[in-house]
């Protein structure tokens, strides 16, 4: 594995966390958008373009989250397992934690931001997390669980600054040049770039001819902010908490992903928090797969923005999880169009 934050992780890297969660992450399906039922549901169809859905909320956790803790705590050594594993996370690296924490005995302990949806709370808890809560900001809770790790020699397991998160995360890249060689735009959702900089980095040490793209709430854009000028940006936590999208709502990218998006990532492009909640619609009431906001912002990238975006015939979308909000789904099924 790389030892510095300009090192990139290998084709062998992927591949050999490929082989360490085989068992435990799935290999998710990919499954086309169906126009029909999206007319059928009274939606337009404004592109031409295929749409194949990346459907991580099949996940164990229901997020590809999964993928990049378990490689990393399936990584670490009988001493460290013993010692305790700790994480800060707005909810879904949170489970996938206490997920592999659970699976491989090491005890787990969570750092949560106060706004996280009740449900990955709860979650987190039920898979044997112990949670600690603070404010909102995602600085807070990284600078709590630095504190915790000073205080009881628990080993961290960043939420995506980290080369083993980062290969974990890549399995999913590996598996769209494997189910779809032929698309050539894949659409990844960004926060603190784990995925982002994962699937970049399998698309690309592949050979595949796709361009990877990121995507993020307009309320949250640091990380084109940082795409853009090449210079790693930080928001505030009062301006990235306004989105709907709670699992993108990072502060900055990691210095680690910012490298691999500088090296592997084609651009980022924004969408409102408007269509971020129609692509969260469509997908519930055009497919059979259950979103979270968050993993709806590359479908609202590919039926908004293709104008922005590079011609393409096919395209792959993440849908990176599922876990959302009860009264947030009931509300947007039976919204009118």
């Amino acid at each position: 594995m790389p030892t510095t934050s300009e090192a990139l992780i290998t084709l062998e890297d992927i591949h050999a966390a490929r082989e360490r969660i085989a068992g435990t992450a799935v290999v998710t399906g990919l499954y086309k958008l169906d126009t029909q039922r999206m007319i059928a549901a009274g939606f337009n169809v404004p592109t031409t373009a295929e749409i194949w859905l990346k459907a991580e909320n099949e996940q164990p956790i229901g997020s590809f989250k999964l993928r990049g803790a378990y490689n990393k705590i399936a990584s670490l050594s009988p001493d460290e397992l013993e010692r305790g594993v700790i994480t800060y996370s707005s909810g879904n690296h949170a489970q996938g934690v206490a997920f592999a924490g659970r699976a491989l005995g090491a005890k787990a302990v969570i750092v949560m931001p106060e706004s996280a949806p009740r449900i990955k709370r709860e979650a987190t808890i039920a898979l044997g997390g112990d949670v600690v809560l603070v404010g909102p900001a995602s600085l807070e809770r990284k600078q709590k669980a630095e504190e915790l790790v000073a205080e009881h020699g628990y080993v961290m397991v960043p939420p995506y600054d980290d080369d083993f998160i980062i290969a974990g995360q890549a399995t999913c890249g590996l598996e769209i040049t494997e189910q779809a060689p032929d698309a050539d735009l894949v659409l990844s959702p960004v926060s603190g770039g784990g995925l982002l900089s994962g699937v970049a980095a399998a698309v690309k040490l592949s050979g595949a001819k796709a361009q990877v793209w990121g995507c993020e709430p307009e309320l949250a854009a640091d990380a084109q902010e940082s795409f853009r000028t090449r210079t790693l940006v930080e928001w505030k936590g009062t301006q990235t908490t306004r989105t709907i999208a709670d699992g993108l709502r990072t502060q900055s990218l990691g210095e680690r992903n910012f490298h691999h998006i500088l090296k592997f990532v084609d651009g980022i492009i924004t969408v409102t928090e408007e269509e971020i909640l129609e692509a969260t619609r469509v997908l519930l009431l055009a497919t059979d797969i259950v979103p979270e906001p968050s993993g709806a912002v590359t479908l609202a990238a590919a039926l908004f923005h293709a104008d922005k975006l590079p011609t393409t015939k096919k395209v792959v979308v993440v849908v990176s999880g599922g876990n959302i909000d009860p009264t947030l789904r009931e509300e947007l099924l039976t919204a009118e169009a």
